[in-house]
């Protein structure tokens, strides 16, 4: 393969831009779709088998379309642009139609579609990175994808609490269906999907075929290829496996509860079609928006702290952060001191969709780097099935539909996740005095 060059900021800004629409697509189902199960009839352990389409479409979608993105040129369009496209198109048109569905199977299937959508933007868009930029610039690369996510994720979180407090739109339906200002903020997040990626696609350009052609690495089949994947996986993805793991159990288990634990924990709204729960529903989107912020903010330091004192206490510090903001919020009603627990969460979300890719980037052949990404993500949906399928039991049964439980012990996870990286993970990296 070709010496890379170095990019400009502004280079790195366009090729990262899209993040900020599937950002924008995520922050919505984040902060909206357990209560959207509510407005229509869910019970609190229904909720998590209700979110599988999440890790399944993640394990079936990604590895696949990141074999195809490894394999695809057009000459207009290049090699991961394409699957940026598609994604981006389904995915609004998803979006729109998703708050609009009458029944919880209706919502459930849209979400499927919603998210195996996302999947094929969001995959390639990790391999696009590594693919354009020099070793050196890898951990710039991820962290200006962070700052996307956080101000996409803000802005996301942010239409809630604007449709009812500034355009003033109705708290509730009126006949139990789901709210006028859910549905335009669905709508107002598709079209930014859209436009996001169309920039990404319009103003970055792909390294030809060729470029890859001495990389030493052989065409095979797809399942072929992920079983060599498999058989050939770098020790940095075999380190981070258990910090994957209790990470994203962690964070599966916030997005499940964290909505209606901010409505019933601190505003005491049971009732998704009482004012409380909307004013709760809006507040609980702006915590996700005010993390975001967090996220967007601390992601322009990383990289000056990484080079100081490495890629590796980096993230523990910051999933420890997180996990003791989740177990504050125990103690926690006021909520505009839920702020400062959703701060550690913004700096250890910072992290996590940065700092692990940083660190395997240079381990996987420039040419697999799709579907080693893909298999990668599977670290992340494994946990993620394993918390849909058998939390509604433990929700149930253990925590007797306690949703504030449910989140601290998301907060426990990440604390664990913290100490196996300091444990388990050794990153080849050069740390500056």
């Amino acid at each position: 393969m070709k010496h890379k060059p170095n990019f400009t900021f502004w280079q790195i800004w366009n090729m990262t831009f899209g993040f900020l629409g599937i950002q924008f697509g995520w922050g919505l189902q984040m902060g909206n779709m357990s209560a959207i199960y509510e407005f229509l009839g869910a019970a609190p352990h229904e909720i998590p088998l209700l979110w599988l389409a999440a890790p399944m479409t993640g394990l079936i979608v990604q590895p696949i379309v990141g074999y195809l993105s490894d394999r695809t040129w057009h000459p207009t369009f290049g090699r991961r642009r394409p699957y940026f496209l598609i994604g981006a198109i389904l995915a609004s048109l998803s979006l729109v139609a998703m708050p609009h569905a009458s029944a919880i199977w209706m919502a459930a299937g849209m979400l499927w579609i919603l998210d195996a959508s996302i999947n094929i933007s969001m995959e390639p868009t990790r391999a696009f990175v590594a693919d354009l930029l020099p070793e050196k610039q890898l951990a710039r690369g991820y962290t200006m994808q962070s700052f996307f996510i956080g101000l996409g994720a803000v802005l996301a979180a942010l239409m809630p609490w604007l449709l009812l407090n500034v355009f003033g739109m109705e708290k509730t339906s009126g006949d139990g269906s789901i709210p006028g200002y859910v549905q335009v903020s669905f709508l107002v997040g598709g079209i930014s999907f859209l436009g996001a990626m169309l920039y990404t696609v319009f103003t970055t350009k792909e390294y030809p075929p060729e470029y890859y052609a001495e990389d030493g690495t052989e065409r095979i089949g797809y399942l072929q290829g992920l079983a060599h994947a498999f058989r050939n996986m770098p020790k940095t993805f075999v380190q981070l496996a258990p910090v994957q793991f209790f990470t994203w159990l962690g964070l599966f288990l916030m997005w499940f509860y964290l909505t209606v634990t901010v409505t019933e924990h601190v505003f005491g709204a049971t009732d998704p079609n009482s004012d409380a729960y909307a004013d709760g529903l809006a507040w609980a989107n702006i915590c996700f928006g005010f993390y975001s912020v967090v996220t967007f903010l601390f992601a322009l330091v990383m990289p000056s702290i990484a080079a100081r004192i490495g890629k590796k206490l980096l993230h523990a510090g910051c999933l420890l952060a997180g996990g003791v903001g989740l177990l504050s919020i125990y103690v926690i009603q006021d909520q505009y001191v839920l702020l400062l627990a959703m701060t550690g969460v913004g700096i250890a979300w910072a992290s996590i969709v940065s700092m692990p890719y940083a660190i395997i980037a240079a381990d996987i052949p420039p040419r697999q780097m799709g579907i080693f990404m893909g298999l990668f993500n599977m670290f992340i949906v494994i946990p993620e099935i394993i918390a849909a399928l058998g939390f509604g039991w433990v929700m149930k049964t253990l925590l007797d539909n306690n949703k504030l439980h449910a989140v601290m012990l998301g907060g426990a996870c990440l604390v664990f996740a913290a100490l196996l990286t300091l444990i388990f993970v050794q990153a080849d990296e050069e740390v500056t005095a």
